[in-house]
């Protein structure tokens, strides 16, 4: 899968110095970088999009009413 995207790639570009790392590879860090943006680019052409990552947020004030409950509950020994 790899190479099928690169290969794809192709098409959409003339840039020399783009289509030599699209063909082989990239050599140092700053080429990886360009080959993972035309890479990205290939995916918005495609339509391809990655899912929306899940709401993790909280507020203090649910987390508190949280701690609260166990507070209360928790401690065999009734002590603080």
């Amino acid at each position: 899968m790899d190479t099928e995207w690169r290969e794809e790639m192709k098409a959409y570009t003339s840039n020399k110095f783009h289509l030599e790392l699209l063909e082989n590879g990239p050599k140092s860090l700053s080429q990886s970088w360009i080959m993972g943006a035309l890479y990205q680019k290939w995916k918005k052409i495609k339509g391809i999009k990655e899912p929306e990552p899940p709401d993790c947020q909280s507020s203090f004030k649910e987390w508190e009413e949280k701690i609260k409950v166990y507070d209360d509950h928790s401690d065999p020994y009734g002590g603080h």
